[in-house]
């Protein structure tokens, strides 16, 4: 019948940090029937880390690789996220155990902000040295993490970010009205879906929608030069920009 929306299977998708681990990644991928495993990989490489991929392969399970700093929660965080975003409908599940603790931190951050689901893989038991073994061997469960909603900025809150980020340089930051210029030009929803009458309503809008909640959250400051309000992200700022990139 004409007009039907296109069918298209639904697949499963798991994220992983690779850190001194194998079979928590592996295991439960295979287990539960996960049809793409994403590795997060950290520049240091232990010697069975390639077998992770032929494990996973030889299940008939797709890998993609991804270079991370894994010490960097903004950086895993950013990345899951990404990944996440591109998925789409799909059914996505991130391994919260598999990586070191900042690695943990960034993949469970990035469950919160989207709709993605955390797992944590109990190990069978462990083992040690980490650089010749695994630290843990085998599977006791895949134990489903609580969902914690966080709060992330709107896609026009983190184009904003973004705008200010490129726009800033030794010599000045951007202002008040050039961001009202680039909201225009970008057509960026908080000005689209109002319509505002005139100059005033619109930095009303920018000011409401867009400047206060990042103020707010420490993602940007303003400061007065003149009778002009200069924006700039914080460190914080560049932060939230990188983890949330995704939505630019």
């Amino acid at each position: 019948m004409s007009g039907d929306p296109e069918l298209r299977s639904i697949d499963e998708v798991h994220v992983a940090p690779v850190g001194y681990e194998a079979d928590r990644i592996t295991e439960p991928a295979i287990e539960y029937g996960a049809d793409t495993v994403h590795l997060l990989e950290g520049a240091e490489r232990a010697s069975y880390h390639d077998r992770i991929a032929d494990t996973l392969e030889g299940g008939g399970i797709a890998v993609e690789t991804h270079g991370v700093d894994l010490r960097d929660v903004y950086d895993v965080l950013g990345r899951t996220t990404t990944i996440i975003d591109a998925c789409g409908e799909d059914i996505v599940r991130v391994n919260v155990s598999s990586g070191p603790k900042l690695a943990a931190i960034g993949a469970a951050l990035a469950c919160m902000a989207t709709d993605a689901s955390g797992y944590h893989v109990h190990p069978e038991s462990a083992s040690h040295p980490v650089a010749e073994t695994p630290r843990t061997e085998g599977m006791e469960m895949a134990e489903r993490l609580p969902s914690y909603p966080l709060e992330t900025p709107t896609a026009d809150q983190v184009r904003v970010l973004d705008y200010v980020d490129s726009a800033d340089d030794a010599v000045s930051t951007p202002k008040k009205s050039d961001l009202i210029d680039f909201a225009e030009e970008e057509e960026l929803a908080f000005l689209t879906t109002t319509d505002p009458a005139n100059d005033k309503a619109k930095f009303a809008l920018l000011n409401n929608r867009i400047l206060d909640p990042l103020v707010g959250n420490g993602y940007v400051r303003i400061e007065s030069v003149g009778r002009s309000k200069q924006v700039s992200l914080t460190e914080t700022g560049r932060n939230a920009l990188r983890a949330f990139r995704h939505k630019v």
